[in-house]
């Protein structure tokens, strides 16, 4: 019923514990085991340790800890997801992210930085001076 077949907003391995159904409005914070699909408006923080699902019509405002994020409507403010992050053709993301892995489809705004990485973090690259001896990074170097 709500699953992916049904309009191309699935993406969760839990079963759909929550929903903030359209012309809902919602202000506070969510914290809740299992998935939890918006398609109304919500305001505040929410934490997840399954996957949140804004819908075509959702908009929320929000910093966000999840496993997994798939957006197809509007999300304003951070979203830390450890496994991984879809935006949806037509979604709207305003705010930084931080996830393992990222899919963005065709006709996606988002405005913002992303960061990739395991959920503790990628190990920092090394810079060019440490890779290489001084004397080389000088030859390399163009004047």
């Amino acid at each position: 019923m709500f699953g992916k077949e049904a309009d191309g907003l699935g993406g969760g391995e839990g079963s759909l514990n929550s929903i903030l159904g359209p012309g809902c409005k919602v202000k506070g914070n969510i914290e809740l085991q299992g998935t939890i699909r918006i398609d109304g408006e919500f305001e505040g923080d929410i934490k997840c340790p399954d996957t949140l699902i804004i819908g075509k019509s959702g908009v929320v405002k929000a910093n966000v800890d999840v496993k997994n994020a798939v957006i197809g409507g509007k999300m304003l403010g951070n979203i830390q997801a450890n496994n991984k992050i879809e935006l949806q053709t037509g979604s709207h993301v305003e705010g930084d992210i931080q996830t393992a892995r990222l899919v963005i489809d065709e006709g996606v705004f988002f405005e913002g930085t992303c960061k990739m990485g395991s959920q503790h973090g990628a190990p920092p690259k090394p810079s060019l001076e440490k890779e290489m001896p001084k004397k080389e990074l000088e030859k390399q170097t163009i004047k």
